[in-house]
């Protein structure tokens, strides 16, 4: 064979060998890219599913307090629907329709001030807007408390966190 044939044989195989070389560098590179995106999508699981039960533990003891009567409808159900509108369901849940009863009075006391708000307005239409929660609260107690219920169940409370309630 000549000199030159070996030449070019050898210089063909070292080609192969460099761009297998980098080809298994690239992939072993794609193999660890892949292996902290999955640490950080287990990562970011974990943190839901934490903050999921956070929630969870903060609807159900909202929903035993108004069934202990130890929280008003209103304050309750404006808690509880700002809670779940960040709680993270498995699966598609209408809250409006499920929780109906919740729903509305959340609806009624969304636009109310609270606090120190309350003070920009005159003791007349403060005694207008209480008025109306409390008529509000009187007619949706059956289903609120049967929602309570239903949240209790659906949201358990965390084993790890002591409520106290009387009763």
């Amino acid at each position: 064979m000549e000199p030159l044939w070996v030449i070019a044989i050898i210089l063909a195989v070292a080609i192969v060998a460099g761009l297998a070389f980098y080809a298994g560098k690239l992939l072993f590179q794609l193999k660890v890219q892949k292996e902290k995106q999955q640490a950080q999508l287990e990562k970011l699981k974990a943190k839901a599913l934490e903050r999921n039960a956070k929630i969870a533990d903060s609807i159900n003891l909202i929903a035993r307090a108004m069934k202990e009567k130890q929280c008003e409808y209103s304050e309750g159900c404006l808690r509880i629907w700002v809670l779940m509108s960040q709680y993270q369901f498995s699966e598609t849940v209408d809250l409006e329709t499920e929780y109906e009863h919740v729903f509305k009075m959340y609806d009624v006391v969304k636009e109310m001030p609270t606090h120190d708000a309350r003070k920009k307005y005159s003791k007349k239409e403060i005694f207008k807007m209480d008025s109306k929660r409390w008529r509000t609260e009187q007619e949706l107690e059956e289903g609120i408390l049967a929602e309570a219920a239903k949240l209790e169940a659906y949201f358990p409370a965390d084993p790890k966190t002591k409520h106290v309630f009387a009763g």
